[in-house]
């Protein structure tokens, strides 16, 4: 497998990222549309950045996340639970894990481990946040191996059909 890991411009790349993301997450073609004007604003922000996972020149997956920010739509959704368990100040001097998805034929070989502490490695906070979906997968599997832990459970997003658990963990993240 001739995988490459590096620097994506997902300005740029964005149609084909999220091709990779509908195919994980099994999203339509109105979600993909939301989701891209979401992916281009925030390439915006200061400190967002992103990596690819190429095979063969192609893009199999890809990461992006940003220094978070209080005033960003995820952190104002989220404070309400985190402040619940005690956990609000997670929002503060944390790089915040927007998006990782690996296309279903490429996952199991490590390339989600890999983006995600690539890209972690050069964050300038002391940890990490992110959020997924509430339920025993292989994805919370993969962030609990890396030291992540749940910081609040059964978080609503509006229009998400299910609840998320907010995650965090101290950087680095830890290796096998």
């Amino acid at each position: 497998m001739d995988l490459v890991i590096g620097p994506l411009d997902l300005s740029a790349h964005v149609d084909e990222a999220l091709a990779v993301q509908a195919i994980a997450f099994g999203l339509g073609a109105d979600e993909v549309a939301v989701r891209r004007q979401i992916v281009l604003r925030h390439m915006t922000y200061p400190g967002a950045r992103a990596l690819g996972a190429t095979v063969g020149g192609r893009l199999v997956g890809f990461v992006y996340g940003m220094p978070n920010n209080r005033t960003h739509w995820w952190s104002t959704v989220v404070e309400p639970y985190l402040r619940a368990q005690h956990n609000d100040n997670w929002l503060d001097n944390s790089f915040v894990i927007t998006e990782l998805h690996v296309h279903p034929h490429h996952q199991n070989r490590g390339i989600g481990r890999t983006l995600i502490t690539t890209i972690t490695d050069s964050a300038a906070e002391p940890r990490s946040i992110l959020s997924a979906i509430d339920t025993d997968s292989p994805a919370r599997g993969l962030y609990h191996s890396l030291g992540y832990q749940d910081l609040a459970r059964q978080v609503l997003f509006p229009s998400a059909p299910k609840p998320y658990a907010v995650m965090g963990a101290p950087l680095p993240l830890r290796r096998r």
